[in-house]
């Protein structure tokens, strides 16, 4: 299936969400912009918006290689609570290697804080443990993870770690 064949569905319903929301603030009077929180775009993107950064989360926890390169940007950054930083997915990719190869790190997740702005960025905060038991290693931190909306998905661009005690 090539690329424009993927794209007609999701542009077929962005068209329609644009036409209803018009034909609903013309009625009310109201002129939402894409970016209100209201807007059915907005709403839209706000929805794959939680499906890119669960896939993001999950395919790390679940030592999925392809999928959690393919959630982000080429020029992804990662700076690590040591301050070690990783530019590009390529260095972020080659740090992560054993993680991906070794499957044995346990890593989980919570939700502490979230803003997306439309279709634009979004910004998510979350406290994270990352354990390798057979070593008795464990990290808590505060991770945040900024992302882009770039040509109809989510992709990660950074994500930036706080050790906890």
């Amino acid at each position: 299936m090539n690329t424009r064949t993927r794209l007609l569905p999701h542009l077929a319903a962005i068209a329609g969400l644009t036409l209803a929301a018009g034909a609903q603030a013309g009625e009310s009077g109201l002129a939402l912009g894409h970016d209100h929180p209201d807007h059915p775009i907005a709403r839209y993107c706000a929805r794959q918006f939680d499906i890119a950064q669960r896939m993001d989360m999950e395919s790390f926890r679940d030592y999925d290689a392809d999928t959690f390169r393919a959630v982000h940007d080429e020029r992804a950054i990662t700076v690590f609570g040591s301050g070690a930083t990783r530019i590009g997915i390529d260095a972020i990719m080659a740090t992560f290697a054993s993680h991906f190869a070794n499957r044995e790190a346990l890593w989980s997740w919570t939700e502490r804080y979230r803003v997306v702005d439309g279709c634009n960025s979004a910004f998510i905060l979350y406290e994270t443990v990352y354990e390798i038991p057979r070593i008795g290693y464990r990290a808590r931190a505060l991770t945040g993870v900024t992302y882009t909306y770039n040509r109809g998905k989510w992709l990660a661009v950074a994500d930036q770690g706080t050790p906890l005690p």
